[in-house]
């Protein structure tokens, strides 16, 4: 993956900002709602995958403090390794998400939350599809994705040295990107950010 690649980038600049980000001991925040509600849905010692897993806070702490066997990815070697520190009991792994291999049907749910959109657009349907497989029937996706396209770069992100990327469509096309793959949009909300926002998804692998 060559210096120009977006990806590159991605992972630069949470190698650079991990700790800007989200600090070891951050609280729930706005994930806390999406957390329990989640929590819900799952039966005891559920297979979860958090792809965009971060430094493992808050969603792989909170699962894992539930009994749920978390399976985290994330790009960036940092986020990795703090993960795999602050959640002893989780299974960590360095990997790009839109590259990765995993078994059919062996996941209960999967959290994608702030993830997609630092992906290059023409890999997140694919990638959508492909998290459709790892469900199993019944199995829910949990994801934040964008409100309106837009793709771009922001230096000095956070007020750090480094510059972040972002690429994503609108609502409408992840709805029907999600409906390509199979699954069942049973919720959708507009999560407010600054002058704009995230879409929230709730999404089902159908039971047959």
């Amino acid at each position: 993956m060559g210096g120009s690649d977006p990806r590159d980038l991605v992972r630069r600049g949470y190698d650079e900002l991990s700790y800007h980000y989200r600090a070891d001991d951050a609280a729930d925040g706005q994930y806390g709602p999406w957390l329990d509600d989640l929590h819900g849905r799952l039966s005891a010692s559920a297979a979860v995958l958090d792809l965009g897993c971060g430094c493992g806070v808050p969603v792989a702490r909170s699962l894992a403090s539930a009994g749920h066997r978390v399976t985290g990815i994330d790009i960036s070697d940092v986020q990795i390794e703090r993960a795999r520190r602050l959640v002893p009991t989780g299974t960590f792994r360095r990997a790009d998400a839109t590259r990765l291999d995993l078994p059919p049907a062996s996941f209960d749910a999967v959290v994608c939350l702030y993830t997609l959109i630092h992906m290059p657009l023409t890999d997140q349907p694919r990638l959508i599809g492909r998290i459709a497989t790892w469900l199993r029937p019944g199995g829910w996706l949990l994801t934040t994705v964008g409100t309106s396209a837009w793709t771009g770069t922001e230096d000095n992100w956070l007020g750090g040295p480094a510059a972040m990327w972002w690429s994503q469509a609108g609502a409408s096309t992840y709805r029907s990107w999600l409906h390509r793959a199979g699954l069942e949009v049973t919720a959708e909300d507009f999560v407010p950010e600054g002058d704009s926002g995230h879409a929230l998804f709730w999404a089902r692998r159908p039971q047959s």
